[in-house]
């Protein structure tokens, strides 16, 4: 059975869903492992660098809920839910996002290569942030990191990884990965 974006949507974003709900109000300020950022900064990533790639690149406007600053759990809820609709739809399986740094590609495989994997590794920030369960699935992880070694330096130049850090071959995949895009698990 092929799995669609929207399934991989489905089930990325609910872990991420589970980490938000399972946040102590006072924990939204505690120290995330991106540097600079606490946990609802996690949640503000997401909510904020999305919508307007999509506008940009496929003229898809996302509802809008309240600002993260105000309440993180509905931001986040309304977020996740909009991107939720737009993978269900049949439409948007014709639809393409174009953005000069990786041309024409379909909409919904743009949202699942560059959005949800986005969401699966923030998991893992929101919850060292918050002391929740870090553990992520291995199989994703493996894929990620596949995925991702090849472009390395492309990667690194985008300003969007930090350095990597170095963790011994016999690493867990999970381990593997946030080291590759620079956390220290």
């Amino acid at each position: 059975m092929t799995t669609t974006a929207a399934d991989e949507h489905r089930t990325v974003a609910g872990g991420f869903t589970d980490r938000v709900h399972g946040t102590a109000p006072e924990a939204w300020d505690n120290p995330a492992p991106c540097e600079g950022w606490v946990a609802r900064d996690v949640v503000r990533h997401l909510v904020e660098w999305f919508p307007a790639f999509l506008k940009a690149g496929a003229g898809v406007e996302l509802p809008t809920g309240p600002s993260v600053d105000d309440d993180p759990v509905a931001a986040w809820v309304t977020h996740r839910d909009g991107v939720q609709a737009l993978l269900d739809d049949p439409g948007t399986a014709h639809k393409l996002l174009s953005n000069p740094h990786i041309g024409d590609i379909p909409l919904d495989q743009a949202v699942d290569r560059f959005y949800t994997a986005d969401v699966f590794m923030h998991t893992w920030d929101l919850a060292r942030a918050t002391g929740q369960d870090e553990h992520l699935d291995p199989a994703r992880c493996a894929r990620l990191l596949d995925g991702m070694l090849p472009l390395d330096d492309v990667l690194r130049a985008s300003g969007q990884y930090g350095p990597r850090v170095e963790v011994p071959e016999a690493a867990d995949v999970q381990t593997r990965l946030l080291a590759f895009i620079g956390r220290a698990p």
